[in-house]
């Protein structure tokens, strides 16, 4: 079997496992939304622009822990929970998890797209841009949150997630920063020899 179908098997085992009785299905929803749209972007794209097999086993990664806080809610996934109480934590950081991966697997993305489309040249600024862009795109991202959570009304804070939390929308986007910056610092050798491999 071809190893691009194996990860699209894989993708659809973790969305329907979701799936099965969330916390509730509209937080279910808005959480797996990401990765369902993403996954029909690179399947539309796909006969234009292959990415490195490395790139796409990183989004399945994400996949999953999109998968996971959609059907826990990021405020009780079960694991994170008994991380709290062992040491004595005052919230479930499940969703400092996501947030970090939220910066690392897009890193990837934008990385290699800068590499193979030939938009910047220099090492250093593909790897400063590549955090630029991550980085807000974290922003962004909590403003959808913050909108959602707005229209939604309490429906939507399990979307939000701040569990009490004052600081909670600044160290989402600084754990996503976080993990771009991860990326660029100690994955950008192994992601060169995934593209190299790629082009041979």
């Amino acid at each position: 079997m071809n190893k691009h179908a194996v990860l699209i098997l894989l993708f659809f085992a973790g969305l329907i496992l979701s799936a099965i009785n969330p916390h509730d299905y509209f937080t279910w929803m808005l959480e797996v939304f990401p990765a369902v749209l993403g996954f029909f972007v690179l399947v539309l794209t796909y006969r234009r622009f292959q990415f490195s097999y490395l790139t796409y086993v990183m989004i399945l990664l994400h996949c999953y822990v999109l998968f996971i806080g959609g059907h826990y809610t990021y405020a009780e996934v079960p694991a994170f929970n008994w991380l709290r109480d062992a040491f004595h934590q005052a919230r479930n950081n499940y969703d400092k998890v996501g947030h970090f991966t939220q910066g690392f697997v897009p890193a990837m993305i934008t990385r290699e797209l800068f590499i193979r489309l030939h938009v910047f040249q220099k090492k250093n600024w593909i790897a400063f841009l590549t955090v630029c862009v991550c980085t807000t795109i974290s922003v962004l991202y909590e403003f959808l949150e913050w909108f959602v959570s707005v229209i939604s009304g309490q429906s939507g804070d399990s979307f939000l997630g701040t569990q009490g939390y004052i600081w909670d929308t600044q160290s989402d986007m600084l754990y996503a920063m976080i993990g771009a910056i991860c990326m660029v610092v100690f994955f950008s050798g192994l992601q060169d020899s995934a593209v190299k491999k790629l082009a041979a």
